[in-house]
């Protein structure tokens, strides 16, 4: 199936007499014919039996987004920070390290540098433009894994996916994507050599605000049993010894996050929330293809106007990452970020200005929304780090939305002729 009808019919397919839209199985528990039954369920949980870690209606989701991105299994989370969080504690302990790209979003820097540093977990940072033999270097004899997004938010750098995970897998670590601002619709990070993608599902998979949540997909094909990774290929004592190469094969990496992870720290989403998601991940395909022509729209007004010193926006020809964007995407996604002329009072009074668009901490909505990254998502940044991020005071990220473009336009003009 192409991915506008795995959109509709992945994950649940109606028996005979059964509900034709995915029902919401809301309860946490499930009920057993014996004790010997629930009692197997810990030594090898093959079917659900509690809601911290498991549900029908979730399990609909997660089966429907692994074939979108072409993984083998995933697990839904309750916050795509959670998805970030738990696809690095899948793999690092206390004195492991691992690398990321410094151009990212905001709250996933201050997870890895500042969280993950209280477990005693140790973030590199290095520039992903960097030739390959430079960002090698970061990598030391605990280094587990290394992290990217597709395009960074709010920076829209556009990640060289084989590069970074030629270079990973050169030192037989696998590499994270976050695909958020992608989506499996505009690239599937997998089929360019990741192996573990992370999305933030409250972006455009939800795409109306309704739900917060994340996913893990995990893509089947990284070797746990190349030597570095001993927790995939030892019994684990934590559940009945059991080996997750030997009782999961291609699928190791997310039985382990869910049988270790999600059982001890339970960020899982609600059925209700599940239910939601699917709502808009049914639309998705239909969506990005008016997000990216919308944005391209602004995009070349935003590149003409006097007021504007810089537009970011890999689909534009002038753009740094275009020639990234055409090997990797199929559209560029629908998020803008341009410098204005006069800094961030300048910027404020531009947002304020605006009567259509919203204020608001949100990306990837229906609705056309903008943020001030130095002062919101990225207030907790240094000032390096926010030069690392791609930064600067009079930066405004805009998410475009799905009103008609002249609307778009028109209140995007409005508000520049009123600076």
């Amino acid at each position: 199936m192409r991915d506008e009808t795995k959109c509709l019919h992945e994950g649940y397919t109606p028996r005979n007499g059964e509900p034709g839209v995915m029902p919401i199985v809301q309860s946490t528990t499930y009920r057993f014919d014996s004790t010997e039954q629930i009692g197997d369920l810990f030594n090898l949980p093959v079917a659900h039996m509690y809601s911290r870690f498991s549900n029908p209606t979730v399990e609909c989701v997660e089966k429907k987004i692994a074939a979108l991105e072409g993984g083998v299994a995933a697990m839904c989370t309750s916050a795509g920070q959670a998805a970030s969080m738990l696809s690095v504690l899948n793999l690092c302990s206390e004195g492991d390290s691992f690398v990321s790209t410094a151009a990212i979003y905001g709250g996933t820097i201050n997870l890895f540098a500042v969280t993950l540093k209280k477990l005693g977990i140790e973030c590199i940072f290095v520039d992903a433009d960097a030739p390959a033999e430079e960002i090698s270097k970061a990598f030391k004899p605990n280094t587990r894994c290394m992290f990217t997004e597709t395009i960074a938010n709010p920076a829209l750098a556009v990640a060289d996916i084989e590069k970074l995970a030629s270079v990973a897998h050169s030192h037989g670590v696998p590499l994270i994507v976050d695909n958020t601002f992608a989506t499996p619709i505009l690239c599937k990070p997998i089929s360019f050599g990741a192996d573990i993608v992370v999305h933030s599902t409250t972006k455009y998979m939800d795409g109306h605000a309704l739900q917060v949540g994340g996913v893990i997909v995990d893509g089947g094909k990284f070797d746990w049993k190349n030597g570095n990774f001993p927790e995939f290929t030892n019994p684990d004592e934590s559940y009945h010894g059991v080996v997750y190469t030997e009782s999961f094969g291609e699928a190791a990496y997310i039985a382990k996050a869910r049988m270790q992870l999600m059982r001890d720290i339970g960020a899982y989403p609600s059925a209700m929330s599940a239910f939601l998601l699917n709502l808009g991940l049914e639309t998705l395909p239909l969506r990005m293809e008016r997000y990216c022509s919308n944005a391209m729209a602004v995009a070349e007004y935003l590149s003409k106007c006097d007021k504007v010193a810089a537009v970011r926006y890999p689909g534009l020809e002038t753009d740094k990452y275009h020639a990234l964007a055409a090997k990797y995407l199929k559209g560029a996604s629908g998020v803008i970020s341009f410098d204005i002329k006069g800094g961030k009072d300048t910027a404020v009074r531009f947002m304020d200005g605006l009567k259509l668009a919203s204020n608001e901490v949100h990306v990837a909505d229906i609705r056309t929304c903008v943020l001030h990254p130095a002062s919101a998502t990225h207030r907790q940044l240094t000032d390096e780090q926010l030069v690392a991020a791609g930064i600067n005071p009079g930066m405004i990220r805009l998410s475009v939305g799905l009103e008609h473009i002249e609307d778009i336009l028109e209140d995007i003009r409005g508000s520049m002729d009123r600076l």
